[in-house]
């Protein structure tokens, strides 16, 4: 298990798919398992694309907790 931080959003996930990673390395994350590792360049690339897509609502990535206070 790890943590990984998305935009100030912190979730556990699994790394059994990439053991290799080391703590601050990004990788891609679905549904709770880290699926593979991005160079700092490509994970920029990758964030951009997702936000050019509208794919990046910030409701997607707020916890369940911050749900019920809202």
């Amino acid at each position: 298990m790890g943590r990984v931080d998305f935009g100030g959003i912190t979730r556990e996930v699994q790394l059994d798919f990439v053991p290799e990673v080391e703590v601050g390395e990004y990788v891609i994350v679905h549904v709770g398992f880290a699926l593979s590792r991005l160079d700092a360049e490509e994970a920029a690339r990758t964030l951009e694309l997702l936000k050019e897509m509208g794919a990046l609502e910030e409701s997607e990535f707020r916890s369940p907790e911050s749900e019920e206070r809202s």
